[in-house]
C-alpha cells in the first residue's frame, strides 16, 4: 500500500504489525527551517507493533559512552544522566483511529512525564518505509519544531 491517506484504520493497523528499524529522526524549526537530529546523524532505534495491540519504541544515539563499571546500579550520577539524556524508551497499547493516525498510549516510559498520556503520530506508509510525524510542532532543543521519524521494516509479526 502506498500512502496512509488511502488506508482504512484496519489496513493501517495491520500494516504496522511487526518490527521497524529507525533510519532517521529530523526535527525542523517552524521559525527558520533549521534541522536538528536529536539522536545524531545515524540514530539507532526499534519500534515494534504487536498484533494484539501493543507497541514498544526505543531510540538512542549510537555513540553513548560506556560506564566505568559493568553494573547499571553502580554507575556514577553523570554516567546515568548521559545515558538517560541520549535514550528514549516507551511502551503501551496503541490505537489507530483513522487511516493516517496512530496513537501510542504510554504505559511505561523512561521519561516519566509521558506515562499515562498519549503520543499521537501521523503515519505514512510507503512500501517498507514508515514515517511517523509529530501531529503538531513541539519544543525540541529550545525551539518549536516539527519532527519526522523514518523507519524501515525488519520483521513482520502475525496478524
Amino acid at each position: 500500500m502506498s500512502g496512509a491517506d488511502t488506508m482504512t484504520p484496519d489496513d493501517l493497523r495491520a500494516a504496522l504489525v511487526g518490527a521497524w528499524r529507525l533510519v532517521s529522526y529530523e526535527a525542523r524549526s517552524v521559525d527558520d527551517g533549521e534541522v536538528v537530529r536529536p539522536f545524531g546523524d545515524r540514530p539507532l532505534g526499534l519500534i515494534i507493533y504487536s498484533a494484539d495491540g501493543y507497541m514498544s519504541a526505543q531510540i538512542t544515539r549510537p555513540d553513548r559512552p560506556l560506564f566505568d563499571t559493568d553494573r547499571l546500579e553502580s554507575g556514577r550520577p553523570e554516567e546515568l544522566t548521559e545515558a538517560a539524556r541520549n535514550y528514549l524508551a516507551y511502551a503501551g497499547p496503541f490505537r489507530v483511529p483513522d487511516g493516517a493516525t496512530v496513537i501510542h498510549d504510554v504505559a511505561l516510559s523512561l521519561f516519566p512525564n509521558w506515562m499515562g498520556g498519549a503520543q499521537l503520530r501521523v503515519a505514512r506508509l510507503d512500501g517498507e518505509v514508515l514515517q511517523l510525524a509529530l501531529a503538531t510542532p513541539t519544543r525540541i532543543w529550545g525551539e518549536m519544531r516539527t519532527g519526522v521519524l523514518s523507519w524501515e521494516r525488519v520483521g513482520r509479526g502475525g496478524g
